[in-house]
């Protein structure tokens, strides 16, 4: 017998109630606190009006009101939760059974139940379909198939299972993407477009990207993956040629054999699996570059209407507005003076006419006369400007090089720099030093110091044969 011919004939009723958010809410709460339970049984009725009257002191519901349920309970603070759980039972979400250990009744969920209800705790806490569906995800699962002895071809599977549910998952967000393109065209004022920028921010798409972008950066393991997916290649290529061999050396028909048949066959499996998660990252790699620059353009065009609006204001003329108002008021002569009174004029106004038009005079444009190219001269002083100065001397150049050489070596400790100056002279001597590479010196960089006065610099000798 399947599961669908075992759902009661009530089961669907919970989805036709005016109270289902606080139903599925209640049935979330009971399951995660059965899987706490110290009990291996399930949780007693008493136990499962505790955790609902704790729900129920949190929901957003006005006792002050008569509330009716579909069977015609009056439902109050103290009654929802024995209501409720009558319901769940007589409708077969829960399953009562008496256990005489407990002397109690004890509460399970069918398995078709079950599967409703991990679906309701995926739709109220979004976090667990964001911890499958990542690039951290496929790194972990591959890393693991690296460093299994055992090389299960089931983690491979895994990886890419989640592999093909993030590519869905990016196709999602571009087809919610577009929907929202398409709201914030239709909206004619400032605050349409800020609910729709407001309804985007908060939806799930828009928290997973973020995850996308933050903590899971595609960026930061998409090389790490495809040189997971090359090493587990190459070892499967490499494990594959020596049961190859092996095969050779055994007797067709022994146990030897038909495991290490197996096994080849096994090795045949995980690279086609691993050339699928290739291929399914390929298109990640795709559709998330094309996300962000859907996301680039979705800010520019609500940018763009945003200005349109504060600009143009409404498609609807004010102009015609204002005229057809003052047609169909009785105080027409009232409005019109009080208007006049408001704005002031430079110019005593005047009646439009054709001639007042602007007219393009025939003789406005100019001639076009060609003029030769005129070259100016430079004087020696303007070149002057355009020639670079030392900052040091040779001399000091020199001072500050035997200041830190010692038997012909000149070698820079923490306390060679003390200033930026010194910064700068350090700099100069490594550039003189490394131009003149013809030269016999023997020049060593060493690793990245820091010193005291918060200065970094490479470790620098140079020792003069």
């Amino acid at each position: 017998m399947n599961l669908m011919s075992r759902i009661p004939g009530d089961f669907y009723k919970l989805f036709a109630s005016k109270y289902t958010e606080q139903y599925i809410l209640f049935l979330a709460a009971i399951h995660e606190e059965m899987g706490l339970s110290y009990s291996v049984l399930g949780l007693t009725e008493k136990e499962c009006r505790a955790v609902m009257n704790e729900k129920i002191a949190s929901a957003t519901l006005l006792w002050d009101e008569e509330n009716y349920d579909e069977e015609g309970n009056f439902l109050t603070r103290s009654n929802m939760a024995s209501v409720c759980l009558k319901h769940f039972e007589e409708w077969g979400w829960l399953r009562r059974d008496y256990d005489e250990t407990l002397n109690s009744y004890v509460v399970t969920f069918p398995e078709y139940s079950q599967m409703y209800v991990e679906l309701f705790r995926r739709l109220l806490d979004e976090s667990e379909s964001e911890e499958r569906e990542s690039v951290m995800t496929i790194y972990s699962h591959l890393y693991t198939y690296s460093a299994d002895t055992e090389k299960n071809n089931d983690i491979l599977k895994s990886a890419l299972n989640v592999s093909k549910k993030l590519v869905q998952m990016l196709v999602n967000m571009q087809d919610g993407m577009r929907g929202y393109f398409d709201e914030l065209s239709r909206q004619k004022d400032f605050r349409g477009i800020q609910e729709v920028l407001v309804n985007e921010i908060n939806n799930s798409d828009s928290r997973k990207y973020a995850i996308l972008t933050t903590t899971d950066s595609f960026y930061r393991y998409k090389e790490a993956v495809k040189e997971l997916i090359d090493k587990n290649l190459r070892e499967n290529d490499v494990r594959r040629q020596k049961l190859d061999e092996e095969m050779n050396t055994l007797e067709r028909g022994t146990p030897k054999f038909l495991r290490a048949q197996r096994a080849v066959s096994l090795c045949g499996e995980a690279s086609d699996t691993l050339l699928r998660i290739e291929r399914q990252f390929d298109a990640i790699e795709r559709r998330y570059n094309k996300l962000i620059e859907q996301k680039t353009i979705f800010a520019s065009r609500a940018a763009a209407r945003i200005r349109y609006v504060l600009r143009e204001g409404a498609e609807e003329d004010r102009t015609v507005v204002l005229v057809d108002m003052l047609g169909r008021s009785g105080k027409k002569e009232e409005l019109l003076q009080a208007l006049t009174a408001k704005i002031h004029m430079t110019r005593q106004y005047s009646v439009m006419k054709e001639s007042s038009l602007r007219r393009r005079r025939e003789n406005e444009r100019e001639e076009f006369i060609p003029q030769a190219v005129r070259q100016e001269e430079q004087t020696e002083g303007e070149l002057d400007s355009f020639i670079l100065k030392p900052l040091y001397t040779q001399k000091e150049l020199q001072r500050f090089k035997r200041k830190n050489e010692k038997d012909g070596v000149f070698r820079v400790d923490d306390s060679t720099v003390n200033s930026v100056e010194d910064l700068e002279k350090l700099f100069f001597v490594w550039q003189e030093a490394t131009e003149n590479a013809h030269s016999e010196n023997e020049i060593t960089v060493g690793e990245d110091r820091k010193n005291a006065q918060g200065f970094s610099f490479s470790a620098l000798e140079i020792r003069e044969e």
